[in-house]
């Protein structure tokens, strides 16, 4: 493996080093007239810019024996966005970054991306070149070849080259729900006052507008004519990094990220797929020494568009790295500060935190921008969505009243807001100089910035408290990661996995701790605590004590009384990232990403007592007591709003009644379908099957539907009764979808089944006339097999459950 990264880095040394051959010059010739009275920019390329034509020329070097007239790094952002959270077309959101080489080809230049992820590092030249060929390149652009000058260079216009849907907008809004959008040519142009030349880069700009007769939410909430909706897409051309950066082997513990190689030259008995994890090139003026000064820190600079105290609070969090590398031996090598004034975000040469504003609270992003080739990260982009702060800020008024904003102490919500947006600064920050997630570090004590914190909230006295909403400070695990990543290499790297290892330190990562049916019993996000049963037992006590205490306080002076509902909704559901956390010791099985040797080969069940308690813990939540909405509060949660509706609240609210009539029992319904989602998810009961079946001793799925239909069936009168009666239709509703699913296991199947066969039995009688007509109605469903798959495939059968998480995509290839 270690030979095949040396293949690896020598390989991408010799084409740095190609890049200075050229053809024999050609004969000489007289100046191009194409380029007699356009001023000469000089910089990586020289650079003619012709505003009155609209043209943008390149002079590319002349082409080598393969007809190569260059190598860069190639890399698209948005100067403009759309807005929308859900589309996520950002301001300074990132492309792929891409190798590009100009080839001649006859009368033309081709715009080509190299595939580097196949290659046959350091083997004979025929060897590289049959890997090389097997695999497809993309070309993505011809032009004309305007001139060619007497030393042999070709002058291009890339103008055709810059108006290229090459960030994908149209898919993204397809994808979005915002259909038919088509680029539109007559309204789409290159930009040449905006072109900027440096050294090591080249920017380029292009306006670009897309139509559809069809335009979405998104875009009707945003855009002046939503038929047509145009941004500005920025284009970077990248001098490729010098020799000398050495890629580091990818350890699956480290809690980075990769870029994955095959390499067809890699010796019989070692594996052709191998990773290079993704760092930035970090080199110490004194190799040798245990602490050193390095070459070029790593410098992240805060957006000016952010404004105070934001901005400070975004440089106070992203610079709490600096403990990390100076841990790591590395001397003032990580540092943030203020953008200059004038300097463009988008500049490659900058490591930018963006602040950028939307029309809905979303996510927040750490990006990179990565050399396809050995994983070395060449720019940080971060981006913070502006309205995360403000959602922020009316969970924690819901939590301790409107009334505490500035005051300064531990309650006031603006210190809180400030507290968090320190540690969201550290978080993405730490995805751009290369981790990933690590959901497992809230539950040993605040581990890492790198998971997502729910805030501490606390009782004083039977009051909310705020005083330790958030920590302080990177944890153990990021030390670790920044050693790991950019300390000492070599046989230290198995050395310092181990040892993070045998301290019990926990990892897990995106794809097990996101999906609804995870099993990995340490990984949730927005959780606390090292017991997630007991945390979420813990949360629901908090989540009372909010309850009863929340009302008109938590309005601002003037606010519409209408804002409640919007601000009740995070309280109401203030437990729900704990209910997931708690599911995961149902059938969890406590994996990890081992290497042989490490002692983590084994991934054993969660024992049977957790399993219980968490069960127990996860079936208190659907007492009719705690999701009865409180009188008090339901008379005031009805108010209306008037003038022009504001999509941040309309999607921000449970659905009512009619009007602005509040409906208590739809807020009852979410609930309870929370907790009923996590533990019949389709994989959850399927492994339930396997684990009873490999010890009778465990928790099985019979034994979670019976307490299920135990604890829903309980009886219960009053204004309760409905509740009650609220719940149970959920129950038998998803637990007929739940037989119905094609990716349960059959047995798991037949237990549902039984259930429901059973019912009717159960359901004979009532306490009242609501309660019999309601059993009546169930039992009527359950015998007609047909009309409960009918109703089951009603759109929109279960209420929408409001944003938790921040809404937006997250699936586009940044991390958040």
């Amino acid at each position: 493996m270690v030979r095949g990264l040396l293949r690896s880095a020598a390989s991408a040394a010799v084409i740095v080093v190609c890049l200075s051959v050229s053809a024999p010059v050609l004969a000489a010739e007289k100046a191009p007239s194409a380029l007699a009275g356009v001023a000469r920019q000089d910089g990586l390329l020289p650079t003619y810019v012709d505003k009155a034509k609209g043209r943008i020329l390149l002079s590319l070097p002349a082409p080598d024996a393969d007809g190569v007239s260059g190598r860069y790094l190639y890399l698209t952002a948005l100067k403009t966005g759309l807005g929308s959270a859900p589309v996520g077309l950002d301001r300074a959101r990132l492309g792929d970054t891409q190798v590009l080489a100009f080839r001649r080809i006859g009368k033309k230049v081709v715009a080509e991306f190299e595939n580097h992820r196949f290659r046959a590092a350091g083997a004979p030249a025929d060897e590289q070149a049959a890997a090389r060929e097997a695999f497809s390149i993309s070309t993505v652009w011809a032009g004309e070849i305007v001139e060619t000058t007497a030393d042999g260079r070709l002058v291009v216009d890339i103008a055709s080259f810059l108006t290229r849907d090459a960030i994908g907008i149209a898919e993204a809004l397809k994808q979005a729900g915002e259909p038919g959008y088509k680029l539109v040519p007559d309204l789409t142009m290159a930009d040449p006052s905006a072109v900027k030349v440096f050294p090591e880069n080249l920017e380029f700009e292009a306006r670009q507008t897309f139509a559809s007769e069809t335009p979405g939410p998104e875009v009707r909430n945003i855009a002046p004519d939503p038929r047509l909706i145009t941004l500005q897409v920025r284009h970077s051309l990248v001098k490729l990094p010098e020799p000398g950066y050495e890629p580091r082997p990818f350890d699956p513990r480290s809690g980075g990220f990769s870029t994955m190689v095959l390499d067809y030259a890699t010796p019989l008995g070692e594996e052709i797929v191998y990773r290079l994890a993704n760092r930035f090139r970090l080199e110490k003026t004194h190799p040798g020494a245990a602490k050193s000064p390095v070459k070029k820190p790593i410098v992240f600079y805060v957006d000016r568009a952010a404004p105070e105290p934001i901005r400070t609070a975004l440089v106070d969090g992203a610079a709490w790295w600096a403990q990390a590398f100076e841990a790591a031996g590395f001397q003032d090598a990580y540092q943030v500060k203020a953008l200059p004034e004038g300097v463009d975000p988008l500049d490659v040469r900058y490591n930018v935190i963006n602040w950028v504003d939307r029309a809905t609270r979303g996510w927040s992003y750490g990006q990179a921008v990565t050399d396809p080739r050995t994983g070395e990260i060449i720019k940080g982009s971060v981006l913070l969505g502006a309205l995360r702060v403000r959602q922020d800020m009316l969970i924690f008024e819901g939590l301790v009243g409107a009334h505490h904003n500035g005051t300064g102490g531990p309650n006031d919500p603006v210190q809180v807001s400030l507290a968090r947006l320190r540690q969201l600064s550290a978080h993405e920050v730490g995805h751009s100089i290369g981790f990933a997630h690590n959901y497992a570090a809230s539950t040993q004590g605040r581990a890492s910035v790198m998971d997502y914190p729910a805030p501490r909230v606390t009782l004083k006295q039977g009051r909310v408290d705020l005083s330790d909403a958030y920590g302080v400070g990177i944890g153990a695990w990021d030390r670790f990661t920044v050693d790991w990543l950019y300390g000492d290499g070599g046989e230290a790297l198995q050395s310092k996995a181990k040892a993070m290892v045998d301290r019990g330190q926990r990892y897990v990562s995106d794809a097990d701790a996101r999906p609804l049916g995870a099993a990995q019993p340490w990984g949730s996000l927005w959780d606390d605590g090292a017991d997630p049963a007991a945390e979420l037992d813990r949360m629901m006590g908090v989540r009372r004590a909010a309850l009863e205490s929340f009302g008109l306080g938590a309005l601002k002076p003037g606010e519409p009384v209408a804002n409640l509902k919007r601000k009740y909704v995070p309280i109401y559901l203030l437990h729900r990232y704990q209910v997931e956390a708690a599911a995961k010791l149902v059938a969890g099985v406590d994996y990890a990403y081992s290497v042989i040797g490490d002692g983590r080969e084994t991934s054993p069940a969660v024992p049977v007592a957790q399993q219980r308690q968490a069960l127990t813990s996860l079936l208190a939540t659907l007492d009719p007591r705690d999701l009865d909405t409180p009188e008090t509060l339901t008379t005031m949660l009805s108010s209306a709003q008037s003038g022009e509706p504001d999509r941040q609240y309309v999607i921000e609210v449970f659905a009512t009644a009619g009007g602005p009539v509040f409906d208590p029992l739809v807020a009852a319904d979410v609930a309870a379908g929370m907790t009923l989602d996590h533990l019949l998810a389709p994989d959850r009961l399927t492994r339930l099957v396997d684990q009873s079946r490999r010890d009778p001793g465990q928790l099985g799925v019979g034994e979670v539907l019976d307490r299920l239909i135990d604890t829903a069936f309980a009886p219960a009168s009053g204004r309760l009764g409905e509740v009650s009666r609220r719940v149970q239709t959920r129950l038998v509703l998803d637990l007929a979808q739940a037989e119905r699913d094609p990716k349960l296991s059959p047995a798991a199947a037949s237990e549902i089944a039984a259930r429901l066969r059973g019912l009717p039995t159960r359901l004979k009688g009532g306490t009242d006339a609501a309660d019999r007509a309601h059993r009546q109605r169930l039992v009527a469903l359950l015998a007609d097999r047909d009309a409960l798959t009918a109703l089951l495939a009603t759109p929109k059968l279960k209420p929408e459950t409001p944003p938790g998480m921040p809404i937006g995509d997250e699936d586009y290839g940044v991390l958040n």
